[in-house]
């Protein structure tokens, strides 16, 4: 199987095929479309925790001496 990738624009719900690629594919042909779309702000977890911290009933978070205490 040969695979070829490129951009194109649809006009009336037809996808030219650039002309370089006309000639290599005569017959049947797989065809997957992905939209372009802008990139999303990647979410940053901790971010949203710190600002959504979770609830949970009878948490008790260590005391600095607990966080630090001796081995």
């Amino acid at each position: 199987m040969e695979t070829v990738q490129f951009k194109a624009k649809i006009k009336n719900g037809v996808i030219e095929v650039p002309k370089k690629y006309q000639g290599k594919f005569k017959d049947g042909v797989r065809v997957i479309l992905v939209a372009e779309t802008p990139k999303a702000k990647a979410v940053r977890y901790l971010d949203e925790l710190m600002a959504h911290p979770l609830k949970v009933r009878g948490f008790q978070p260590l005391t600095r001496e607990e966080t630090h205490g001796n081995w």
